[in-house]
C-alpha cells in the first residue's frame, strides 16, 4: 500500500526533462527523475523536490540520459547553453549575497534543483522549524521563535554527493544574534570538518509586484523538502505594529523560519505566521527587515560579555562599605 502511494505521487508530480533518467512502468506509464540510489528490489529516483521508491517489479526499462537520442542530446545541449550563461554580478558583504542584476526567471523545478540544498530543518527539544544558508561557512538564517528558550540546537542539511542525497546533522550550533520583536535568529554551524554549505542570495521584496508568484521550501510539520507555491497577495499588510509580506504559499508548524523566494530564486522573505481559521493566508518577514537585522547584528548579538546585549544577566549590586563608625561611604 505504502509503495503505491509512493508511485502515484511519481507518476502525478513528474515532469519530464530530456536530461533526466526515464523508469517506464509497466501500465504504460513513466517516471523521470534522477536516479541516486538502486537496490536489489527498488530503485530510487530524485523527482526534484523529493527522492520516491520505486519497485524494480513495477520497472519495465531504465533509459540513461546519457542513452537519448542525437535529437535529445542536440535539444539539452541548447538548454544547457542558455542555462549556463554567465550568473549575473553578485555583491558580497561580509555575511550574505545580493545580485547586483536581477537574474532570468526560471520555473519552480529548476529554483528548487538549484537552491534545496541551502534550506535546512532546525531541531531543538521543543519543536522544530526551518531555516536558510545565507553563506558558505555555514550562517543561517531561522525565526527568533524557533529557538527561544532553547539551549540544544541541531540543523539537519541536505548534502548532494556522488549524485545522491546524503542528510547530516550538525549539533555544534552557536547563536550569534537574535531579535525577539523581529522574530529574527542568526546561527552559525561550528561543527569540526564542517565543509562549505550551498547558500542562496538576498532579494528585494519592496521589488515584488501583488499578483507575483511566490514559492516556500520548509518542513511543515516535520516534511523535509516540502515545496508550496503562491502569489503575493500583499506586501504591506500591517499585523500588531509590523509590516508582512502576505502570500498564497501554504505555511504551517515547521515551515517558520524557512524563505520564501521570488521566481530568481532570490530570498523575498522568511515565512513565520499563518492565520490557523482560514486557508491561504501565510506571512514572511520582509526580506528587507532581514538586511537591517544582518547590518546591525552587533546590537542584537548573543554574547555575555556585550554590556549591550538585551538577554544579558546584570550582576547583583554588592553591598555598600561600610566605615568602622558604621555609617556608609
Amino acid at each position: 500500500m505504502h509503495t503505491q502511494f509512493l508511485l502515484a505521487m511519481a507518476l502525478a508530480g513528474t515532469v519530464a526533462t530530456a536530461a533526466a533518467d526515464e523508469l517506464q512502468l509497466r501500465d504504460n506509464s513513466a517516471v523521470t527523475g534522477r536516479i541516486v540510489a538502486e537496490k536489489p528490489d527498488q530503485v530510487f529516483v530524485d523527482i526534484g523536490y523529493t527522492v520516491i521508491a520505486i519497485p524494480r517489479a513495477q520497472i519495465t526499462k531504465v533509459v540513461r540520459s546519457m542513452e537519448k537520442t542525437s535529437a535529445s542530446k542536440a535539444a539539452k545541449k541548447s538548454a544547457d547553453s542558455t542555462a549556463k550563461a554567465p550568473a549575473p554580478a553578485t555583491e558580497t558583504n561580509a555575511l550574505f549575497t545580493i545580485n547586483r542584476t536581477p537574474p532570468p526567471e526560471r520555473t519552480v523545478r529548476e529554483l528548487v534543483a538549484q537552491s534545496g540544498q541551502a534550506v535546512v530543518q532546525v531541531r531543538t527539544p521543543g519543536g522544530l522549524g526551518s531555516g536558510f544558508f545565507i553563506n558558505e561557512d555555514g550562517h543561517l538564517i531561522t525565526n527568533f521563535h524557533v529557538i527561544e528558550g532553547e539551549t540544544q540546537i541541531s540543523i539537519e542539511v541536505y548534502h548532494q554527493r556522488s549524485g545522491q542525497l546524503e542528510r547530516k546533522p550538525y549539533k555544534q550550533v552557536r547563536i550569534v544574534a537574535m531579535n525577539k520583536f523581529a522574530d529574527l535568529a542568526l546561527l552559525k554551524i561550528e561543527d569540526a570538518g564542517a565543509p562549505k554549505f550551498a547558500r542562496v542570495p538576498l532579494g528585494e521584496a519592496d521589488a515584488l509586484s501583488v499578483g507575483e508568484r511566490v514559492f516556500a521550501i520548509g518542513s511543515p510539520l516535520g516534511l523535509e523538502r516540502t515545496v508550496t507555491e503562491g502569489i503575493l497577495s500583499t506586501k504591506t499588510r500591517q499585523m500588531q505594529g509590523a509590516l508582512y509580506l502576505q502570500t498564497t504559499t501554504q505555511i504551517n508548524p515547521g515551515n517558520s523560519g524557512g524563505p520564501l523566494f521570488n521566481l530568481r530564486g532570490e530570498v523575498v522573505g522568511v515565512t513565520n505566521m499563518k492565520i490557523t481559521f482560514g486557508e491561504g493566508l501565510g506571512f514572511a518577514i520582509p526580506v528587507e527587515q532581514v538586511k537591517f537585522f544582518l547590518h546591525h547584528r552587533d546590537a542584537y548579538s548573543y554574547d555575555a560579555d556585550n554590556p549591550s546585549n538585551a538577554f544579558r544577566y546584570l550582576p547583583p549590586p554588592t553591598r555598600t562599605k561600610q566605615t568602622k563608625t558604621g555609617a556608609s561611604r
